[in-house]
């Protein structure tokens, strides 16, 4: 088996491992319980995405897609410590 072979087999296996993941995290975002459960799926859905990007980078051999990749975490980042303010001026329940 070839490296490109290789690299083409774990590429597909991980796309499709990330989205299962994808699956489950649209699943916690769609029935969690509380606001923080929901956030956190949202967090967990950009990760993935990130992931998702990094994966179809290795595949295609376009490496300004990880450019992307970063720009998405550093904002997802943003985003989930903005969710955690709010909740934290909202006190608890």
């Amino acid at each position: 088996m070839s490296a490109p072979q290789v690299i083409d087999i774990a590429t597909i296996v991980g796309l499709a491992l990330l989205g299962v993941a994808t699956l489950f995290a649209v699943l916690r975002i769609v029935r969690g319980p509380s606001l923080a459960d929901r956030i956190l799926g949202l967090d967990t859905l950009t990760v993935l995405g990130t992931g998702i990007i990094g994966v179809f980078a290795v595949r295609t051999g376009l490496y300004v897609y990880v450019d992307i990749a970063v720009g998405l975490a550093l904002v997802a980042f943003l985003a989930t410590a903005a969710f955690a303010r709010y909740l934290l001026s909202r006190g608890s329940p």
